[in-house]
């Protein structure tokens, strides 16, 4: 099989296989499709941000490694569960990018809650423009997070890691596990929420960010029905 490298500003590795041309993003294999997607949502993205501050500017150079890489990598600790949540989700990450990398997958939602009409507004227009299987709560997490059925929880750059327990708290003991992406600050985190007794802790690796890690967490406490809500 003749292998060429191709389209390097999106992905690190492309190669032919019978089904057409794929890509390799932080060990998550992406179709062209899905690649064209993600580059209408940073397309769109890079529009809105001369209106409203979705990510830091700082940012936007590196925005498929820093933003998209980063978030894709999070799919492969879902244990194959297609029913997410992203709490804070600002400008959609990481919950929309899982959810144009899952708009094929039976059964696929992402709830994306955000408490800004602005953002919401561009998390909209993203959904109509890649058909990405979200629903969008403007909200507080606190007042609607219960409600939600969702077999994952995640958060990025939201909230220290004793906080986001508390905010998934109500899906974790109903099931649900939490992955969290987090910086260099992690031990401290850790060491305060360890005083959360009923959770378990698992660190993984992060593809994109050498000094952080990917935290994930599961509750020890039983659900009355053993399940997340329906």
């Amino acid at each position: 099989m003749r292998r060429r490298a191709v389209g390097l500003m999106f992905f690190r590795f492309h190669y032919l296989v019978p089904d057409g041309w794929v890509g390799l993003v932080a060990a998550v294999i992406v179709s062209r499709e899905t690649n064209e997607l993600l580059s209408v949502y940073a397309t769109l993205l890079r529009r809105w941000q001369t209106k409203i501050n979705l990510v830091s500017s700082s940012t936007l150079e590196n925005l498929w490694v820093r933003h998209i890489e980063d978030s894709l990598q999070l799919i492969e600790f879902a244990e194959s569960k297609n029913r997410w949540l992203d709490l804070g989700t600002g400008a959609g990450f990481p919950g929309m990018v899982v959810a144009i990398q899952l708009r094929k997958t039976p059964e696929a939602t992402v709830h994306l809650i955000e408490s800004d009409a602005k953002k919401c507004a561009f998390l909209k227009e993203v959904a109509r423009e890649t058909q990405a299987p979200v629903v969008i709560h403007r909200a507080r997490i606190e007042n609607i997070v219960a409600s939600i059925a969702a077999d994952v929880v995640t958060a990025r750059a939201l909230a220290p890691l004793p906080k986001l327990i508390e905010f998934a708290a109500p899906l974790m003991e109903r099931g649900a596990i939490g992955i969290f992406p987090k910086g260099r600050n992690l031990d401290s985190e850790l060491k305060m929420a360890k005083l959360s007794t009923g959770y378990s802790f698992e660190l993984k690796p992060n593809k994109i960010d050498p000094e952080g890690k990917i935290v994930l967490v599961r509750s020890w406490v039983t659900a009355k029905n053993g399940a997340p809500i329906e």
